[in-house]
């Protein structure tokens, strides 16, 4: 685990289309139990080298009802995004997620982790990724359909402050995903 998580540190793959360099960011450990699935990181953590470190990480620990000691316990979480570089700024938001990262590295840190018994997947990109066909046709069915798809995943939004508008339209998703999510998540950690 040590040499890939070392190897993925080191990769440079899409390099030439990442405007603030290559910084991969991801952190796991063998006996991880929950992984937790994101985008990709944004500024903030590029620049800290610290997952989840700006709001979006405060929020997901709120839903997640973890401390940070708990939640930077690689132990007990692993953290792999679908992009592992900050892919740049678009219109409304960061890019997409560099394509080249789960394919490349995913499976790998899977193999090494045995005891993964909940992958939390956050937002579109991780959604369907992994659950391909089974995905519903927006991000909003899926994550209201999350029982279909436990024990395995867990489909959340992404926790941004830019998705107010979406959980106030969305009150269900904090009424009763999040206290299963957090449920799930005591039960593991």
């Amino acid at each position: 685990m040590e040499d890939l998580l070392h190897d993925i540190r080191q990769c440079t793959i899409c390099k030439s289309h990442l405007p603030l360099g290559p910084r991969p960011i991801a952190t796991a450990h063998p006996k991880s139990k929950i992984v937790i699935i994101g985008q990709a990181p944004g500024t903030k953590v590029h620049a800290s080298g610290i997952p989840w470190d700006d709001a979006s990480g405060k929020q997901l620990r709120k839903w997640l009802n973890v401390s940070d000691k708990d939640f930077y316990d690689t132990r007990k979480f692993a953290i792999i995004p679908m992009g592992f570089c900050y892919p740049g700024r678009g219109k409304t938001g960061d890019l997409p997620p560099r394509p080249e990262c789960a394919p490349q590295w995913h499976q790998q840190l899977f193999d090494f982790m045995p005891n993964v018994e909940l992958v939390i997947l956050i937002g579109m990109y991780a959604q369907r990724y992994y659950l391909k066909k089974e995905a519903k046709r927006t991000l909003t069915e899926t994550v209201a359909n999350y029982k279909d798809y436990l024990p395995q995943f867990l489909p959340i939004p992404h926790p941004s402050p830019r998705n107010r508008f979406w959980l106030t339209k969305n009150p269900w998703f904090e009424k009763e995903v999040v206290p299963q999510l957090q449920q799930r998540v005591k039960q593991l950690i």
